[in-house]
């Protein structure tokens, strides 16, 4: 499932970026055959750290060295929010493929989560022009429902006092 910045400019706040955040679900024998397939398509990838990843629940990557460009490939967490926004997730065409990608509401809530944890302003930025665009159509009361349990409280309301720039 496609989400960060890329699902957020999927849902009109796009911005410029050199990497791909894809949420994933793997068994151990899917995540080795994915690692060989990413290796077969000429990008580098540490099969330690993916089988790292998929052991604690958190990411890898996955890099093209001719151009940069990286994807960052999150393996799903064991909780109910988590189970919650994979289940959401939308089956789209972008770039001409057929994808999944995080619905608004998630994608705010993950962006939120992230800059909990790492106090970046740029996902707040992403938040904040994600609410403007989104106007009426967003599902607060969902939203609402994950604030407490994904400890973003904080982050919510500097987001909803502060317009996008």
């Amino acid at each position: 499932m496609i989400t960060g910045s890329v699902a957020a400019a999927y849902h009109g706040a796009g911005r410029a970026t050199m990497d791909v955040d894809a949420v994933i679900d793997p068994t151990p024998s899917q995540l080795m055959d994915l690692v060989q397939r990413l290796e077969g398509a000429g990008l580098y990838v540490s099969k330690d750290a993916a089988r790292e990843a998929l052991a604690h629940r958190t990411m890898f990557n996955a890099i093209d060295p001719e151009t940069g460009w990286k994807a960052d490939l999150i393996v799903r967490k064991h909780r109910p929010f988590s189970d919650e926004e994979f289940g959401r997730q939308l089956s789209t065409e972008l770039l001409g493929q057929r994808v999944a990608v995080a619905t608004l509401e998630d994608v705010i809530l993950s962006k939120l989560e992230w800059a909990t944890m790492g106090g970046s302003t740029r996902q707040l930025e992403d938040v904040r022009r994600l609410l403007a665009i989104a106007g009426d159509a967003l599902d607060g009361a969902y939203i609402e429902r994950w604030i407490e349990p994904l400890r973003v409280r904080r982050v919510w309301q500097s987001v909803r006092d502060e317009p996008a720039s």
